[in-house]
């Protein structure tokens, strides 16, 4: 937006500095004159002849007092009003610098806890958080197109080949084109659902956790018995306002995540769901290999896997946790993943508590 030039925030402050001086050097000045024309001062008793004899005594001091009260409002404002500025100055350099592109920049401003402090570390705040989202958004996007161009690299392979041999067996090369197809569709369908919690454009309705959690359960035994891993699910009712359909995505994930990353056999798993005086949770703990704390801090980020089953038919897309701590931060909530002492993963979403009453 275009807007006209005008006078600086240090002028307008020099000039609002010297004229309240002059000011009061006026009121001063008027004071003294009446209390002289009334021929009576503190202690001290004037005899005056006339009001014209006292104005031409009084005003050439009056003129060099006022005189000097204006280059010394001036002067000392103009230098005060900068020192004051200052900080402002470093915060507007910031400013342009984040706006050019440069986000590592920090104004790191000294000095005591004031209105310009608190202004440079909010400000310093906001740059690391969005020096750090935008890193992410990076290290996604590389990540994603990688994702998305293994499956289709593939595909291109397996057309070539069969193009250069004849007598290839057309039933393998459909049935391999469909897992890498089925790959492919599934993590553009992981994408969506990642970047529609990102954005948390979605209306909010009554859901009970606990009720997702057992269709998540029933849902996901089939898979579980196969892998003969035993699933376990109770809890009480944990209601809250959210989106059912990305909550149920949330639960679906961790309780496949428990299947698939568990023992080979005769691992566990259980869900349950409980209430705090302000908030529901959804815990999720399964058997499995032994995890150590570094590893289990990234396991949430997107496209890292927690082992190296990665070619299973389940192994996902690397999406799952992800997706999960997306969803949990648009409604307000947390994921926290924990390693367990004897092997496996336990995971615990916290989201807000809403009660039947206030639906």
């Amino acid at each position: 937006m275009s807007r006209p030039p005008g006078p600086s925030v240090r002028l307008k402050l020099t000039l609002s500095y010297a004229g309240f001086l002059m000011l009061a050097g006026a009121v001063l000045l008027t004071a003294g004159y009446f209390s002289l024309s009334r021929g009576f001062h503190p202690g001290v008793t004037f005899v005056v002849r006339s009001h014209a004899e006292l104005v031409r005594s009084f005003a050439p001091t009056a003129v060099v007092v006022m005189m000097f009260l204006l280059v010394f409002g001036l002067v000392g404002g103009w230098i005060l009003a900068g020192r004051m500025l200052s900080p402002l100055e470093r915060i507007t350099e910031a400013t342009r610098r984040a706006a050019a592109g440069s986000l590592a920049h920090r104004i790191d401003l000294e000095g005591p806890q004031d209105e310009f402090r608190e202004l440079a570390d909010a400000f310093d705040a906001m740059l690391a958080r969005l020096d750090a989202h935008l890193a992410e958004q990076r290290r996604f996007a590389a990540n994603a197109s990688h994702e998305l161009r293994t499956p289709l690299a593939i595909t291109r392979t397996l057309l070539e080949v069969a193009q250069q041999d004849p007598g290839h067996d057309e039933a393998e090369l459909l049935e391999r084109l469909h897992r890498v197809n089925a790959r492919a569709i599934d993590l553009t369908e992981a994408l969506l659902v990642l970047s529609r919690a990102e954005q948390g454009g979605f209306v909010r309705e009554p859901v009970d956790l606990s009720l997702l959690a057992e269709e998540a359960g029933e849902t996901l035994l089939p898979l579980a018995e196969r892998r003969g891993i035993s699933l376990e699910v109770s809890g009480d009712p944990a209601h809250l306002l959210g989106s059912p359909a990305l909550l149920r995505q949330l639960t679906a994930n961790l309780v496949h995540n428990a299947v698939v990353h568990n023992l080979d056999h005769g691992g566990s798993i259980r869900v349950w769901t409980g209430t705090a005086d302000a908030t529901v949770s959804l815990v999720v703990e399964n058997t499995g290999e032994l995890l150590a704390p570094q590893l289990v801090r990234t396991l949430a980020e997107p496209f890292r896997r927690g082992t190296e089953r990665v070619s299973s038919d389940q192994a996902g897309v690397g999406l799952g946790l992800a997706i999960v701590r997306r969803i949990a931060e648009a409604h307000d909530g947390e994921l926290v993943l924990r390693s367990r002492p004897e092997g496996g993963l336990q995971t615990m979403v916290t989201l807000p508590r809403r009660g039947p009453s206030g639906w």
